[in-house]
């Protein structure tokens, strides 16, 4: 599942961000945000994605560097973020 939550984001990013430039050139701990790659409006655009794509619900609180800045991060976030609602839908259930 990694896998494709990793090539989902850097298909985004290729396609909304990268226009000389190929997502699998990016490291996964490369600084999207030092690297000039997404700004503000490119996280708002990205947290949109991941709800739209995943399913999720990213609140304010979570739009932070440390889930935001790198590849890496943002599959861990949204790794982390789909284990956690799966958990949270099978107690309700």
């Amino acid at each position: 599942m990694e896998r494709n939550i990793e090539s989902d984001i850097r298909e985004f990013i290729a396609e909304n961000f990268l226009f000389q430039e190929n997502a699998d050139s990016l490291a996964g701990s490369d600084s999207l945000l030092d690297g000039g790659v997404i700004d503000s409006t490119g996280v708002l655009e990205l947290v949109g994605f991941l709800e739209a794509r995943f399913g999720l619900r990213v609140s304010d609180a979570e739009v932070v560097p440390q889930n935001f800045d790198t590849i890496d991060a943002l599959v861990a976030f949204v790794s982390g973020k789909i284990g956690s609602e799966a958990i949270g839908s099978e107690a309700n259930s």
